[in-house]
């Protein structure tokens, strides 16, 4: 008898591994887009046909991606706007405005937002500057207040949006708060139970349930997004933390960068978050309370660029790609992860190699380690190239900046890593405003002029038990 169950759970376990690894590879051949990836996961299911299958149900297959057709489809898509067939108003007709133009249409057809004239970018110098005016906009809030963060802590500053924010709902505004779940682990106490409690309507970005956190654990919404009345909105890098308050001397602290945005381009924002609330809840956020009318109030032409392991993927290193390739005079990046995948490392040491004037700034001393190591095996092609690179003093910098020929800039939530690129939900502004370039260029030069240019001669000198540490972090590259 014994036997018998034996072999008859020897050949169930035969079967269900052969079903696994055939439906596995079936998968693999017609819906995976990443050849290399798709290599990887066949050898891996083919020589480990009970595992592999297991392996590439929880970490391979996107499930996002459906879910974010059907949801669109069932709100036809209200915010798809149509690619405009006139040219752009804010170009000339010089050789440089006619590539700006070009670019200018690439990222119009890009992004599945259009571009809009009229806005004002605004930016804010670490929490000191950001908190106080995100609070402020909460205080003078009057129909609607949405915020999604990656990291919300209920203490210390968070404490006190938690605060301001139940405020403005007894005062009759309507507020809504998303955190990822992820991110919420952060920190103790849980914000959302702080915020519950405080009466706000409040939610978990895709909670921790068992079998769905472990398909679904490597996508994070890494978005930060605050939009008061729908008419005036807050993105950027910047997490609410006290790390981020400078001047009060906290135990971590962490340099950033954020920006308040009003004109046409907060409808976008709100719009981003409008569709991660519905994800998350199924409640439609629509009509004048989140959705006004907006008029011109500056000068930039700006787009929101939306980019997530969804309908939206590989959107940003999309974009991206088209702003290097535009590049004619100089390409400037600030980020904390400097770790771009193939394509991009291309595309900068191409810059490079055609006179375009390429600095890469990055912390020297990162929270993630093994990101820092990993980076500096990426540094002899881009200086042989003509790259130059350097990298910042502590404390950590969390800071974005992405400039190209002092015109163009990309501020927002993406890092320049594989997370970030592929597998994070991030938003980003795309804006062309000269104004806005020459502020962030002269905030970059002040970061560069208290940092350390890396070298050749400076890497060569590199120790041989560093170079064997970094030459093994390079392997996570994929996952960091």
């Amino acid at each position: 008898m014994f036997g018998f169950e034996l072999t008859f759970w020897a050949g169930l376990l035969a079967v269900l591994s052969i079903a696994g690894t055939l439906a596995a590879l079936g998968h693999l051949l017609l819906r995976h887009r990443d050849y290399r990836s798709a290599a990887f996961w066949t050898a891996l299911v083919i020589f480990s046909p009970l595992i592999g299958p297991l392996l590439y149900l929880f970490l391979g297959i996107n499930i996002l991606r459906r879910r974010g057709r059907s949801y669109r489809r069932s709100v036809n898509e209200p915010w798809h706007d149509p690619v405009p067939e006139q040219p752009l108003p804010f170009m000339g007709n010089s050789c440089a405005a006619q590539e700006h133009q070009q670019l200018a249409r690439t990222l119009d057809r890009i992004s599945r937002f259009c571009f809009t004239n009229g806005n004002e970018v605004a930016m804010l110098r670490n929490g000191d500057e950001a908190m106080p005016r995100m609070l402020e906009a909460v205080r003078g809030a009057r129909r609607s207040v949405s915020l999604a963060s990656y990291i919300f802590e209920a203490t210390g500053i968070g404490g006190d949006f938690v605060t301001e924010l139940s405020n403005a709902v007894k005062r009759g505004v309507e507020v809504r708060v998303m955190v990822d779940d992820a991110g919420t682990r952060y920190s103790w106490p849980s914000v959302i139970k702080a915020l519950e409690k405080a009466g706000v309507t409040a939610r978990r970005f895709m909670p921790g349930r068992l079998f769905l956190r472990l398909i679904t654990m490597n996508l994070r919404n890494h978005r930060k997004i605050m939009v008061v009345d729908g008419a005036t909105a807050f993105t950027g890098g910047m997490n609410i933390r006290e790390g981020n308050m400078i001047s009060r001397n906290p135990g971590h602290p962490v340099h950033d960068l954020h920006f308040e945005v009003t004109g046409p381009v907060v409808a976008q924002i709100q719009r981003v978050f409008a569709e991660d609330w519905a994800f998350c809840t199924r409640e439609t956020l629509e009509g004048p309370a989140w959705f006004p009318e907006l008029p011109a109030t500056g000068q930039a032409s700006s787009i929101g660029i939306v980019d997530g392991p969804d309908e939206d993927m590989e959107v940003m290193p999309a974009a991206f790609f088209a702003a290097l390739n535009a590049a004619r005079e100089e390409v400037r990046i600030v980020t904390p992860y400097f770790l771009p995948n193939p394509v991009l490392k291309a595309a900068l040491r191409l810059c490079a190699i055609r006179g375009v004037k390429v600095t890469i700034l990055t912390p020297s001393v990162n929270n993630i380690p093994l990101v820092a190591w990993a980076a500096q095996t990426l540094y002899p092609d881009l200086l042989a190239a003509g790259c130059r690179i350097y990298e910042s003093p502590p404390p950590f910098d969390h800071s974005k900046i992405f400039l190209i020929d002092g015109v163009w800039s990309f501020l927002g939530s993406t890092n320049w890593d594989p997370r970030s690129l592929r597998l994070n939900f991030e938003f980003n502004l795309a804006c062309h405003d000269a104004g806005l370039g020459r502020r962030l260029g002269e905030e970059m030069d002040a970061k560069l002029a208290a940092s350390r240019e890396i070298t050749r001669e400076l890497l060569e000198a590199t120790p041989l038990p560093q170079r064997l540490r970094n030459g093994f972090a390079r392997l996570f590259i994929p996952v960091l």
